[in-house]
């Protein structure tokens, strides 16, 4: 299969929510929302995060969740800084949560095939998006909610961010989008599951 994937088989309604930049103070409350209703998401975390928030890792397994590496410090990946970047965090994530992420997302999407293949080579795959409700920006949640809506589809990937600053309207979009993508007959699941 390809080592870089931007979606899932568009012939389940699957559909993978995932959340960049934790873990950080947001990472609990969209656990809480997606245990409420059943489902669950992938969490791409960086490595230097992980340290002083292993509880929170160690929670995400525990929701029967995904964690994939996010790199060490969110750069710009190039083939001259990816294992670099890769290791120590896959080293952070198992130290705090048993688990070893089979999953990269490269900061900003930027993934130049050399990169790919790194990263391939370090037993992960590249894992990009088809939906971004550019939630980063705070547009507001009701913004966010509806972008993701409006975009979603069986076998999306779905970005948006529980660290990085405030994100406190993705926790409150959070709590609409899921039951109603629930509603709409979509499983929530995480992208080892969608794969």
């Amino acid at each position: 299969w390809p080592s870089q994937r931007f979606g899932g088989p568009a012939d389940g309604k699957m559909v993978a929510l995932t959340f960049d930049d934790g873990p950080s103070v947001y990472t609990p409350q969209m656990l809480a929302i997606l245990n409420r209703y059943g489902a669950h998401a992938t969490f791409f975390e960086i490595g230097r995060q992980v340290g002083p928030l292993a509880a929170t890792s160690r929670a995400v397994i525990r929701a029967g969740d995904v964690i994939g590496n996010h790199t060490w410090s969110h750069p710009d990946l190039t083939p001259q800084n990816t294992a670099a970047q890769v290791r120590p965090t896959q080293a952070a994530i198992y130290r705090a949560s048993g688990f070893r992420p089979c999953l990269l997302r490269p900061p900003y999407g930027i993934a130049p095939a050399g990169v790919v293949g790194i990263v391939r080579s370090l037993g992960l795959l590249t894992i990009q998006w088809d939906v971004d409700p550019a939630d980063w920006s705070r547009p507001g949640a009701a913004v966010i909610d509806e972008r993701v809506l409006r975009a979603v589809r069986p076998g999306s990937i779905v970005i948006m961010h529980d660290g990085g600053g405030d994100r406190s309207e993705t926790v409150q979009a959070l709590g609409t989008m899921v039951p109603t993508l629930l509603s709409r007959g979509y499983h929530l699941v995480t992208v080892p599951q969608l794969l």
